[in-house]
């Protein structure tokens, strides 16, 4: 019995420690030329979240990304540390129009930022905005975050 709970602490605590942060998912329509598509994503809202992100993950597959979302416009701005994996990143404005798409590599310092005031940020794997045809002015449905 005491070994059992003694396990069950370790276990919480070892969870705990793991770097890995939950985040709630959901499906995202985003409208774009070529009509409809939906990406799964990963929402960061809490300033833990965002500080985490995407880091030490060795996967993202296809359709899939993280959406992080901010109270009000501002310049946003991007690294890559301790990210393994090649993303391409979409600063959004606060109705959900596509303002620019940039590409970041991995484990690189210098900053990524929007040029003008945006309100989310959509990581996904490096050149899937292009593959699934989704272009600057195209639009997410932003209101169910």
């Amino acid at each position: 019995m005491v070994f059992s709970l003694v396990l069950v602490v370790f276990l919480s605590v070892l969870h705990g420690c793991s770097g890995q942060e939950n985040f709630e998912r959901k499906d995202i329509s985003i409208e774009s030329r070529a009509g409809i598509v939906v990406i799964n994503a990963e929402i960061a809202r809490s300033e833990e979240q965002k500080r985490q992100g995407l880091m030490h993950r060795t996967e993202l597959k296809d359709g899939e990304g993280m959406i992080f979302i901010y109270e009000w416009d501002q310049i946003l701005s991007f690294w890559m540390m301790n990210t393994l994996i090649p993303l391409s990143i979409a600063f959004i404005s606060h109705e959900g129009r596509i303002l620019e798409i940039s590409d970041m590599e991995p484990g690189d310092l210098n900053p990524v930022r929007s040029s003008r005031s945006a309100r989310y940020a959509l990581e996904v794997p490096q050149g899937w905005f292009e593959r699934a045809g989704i272009e600057i002015g195209d639009k997410i449905d932003v209101s169910g975050l």
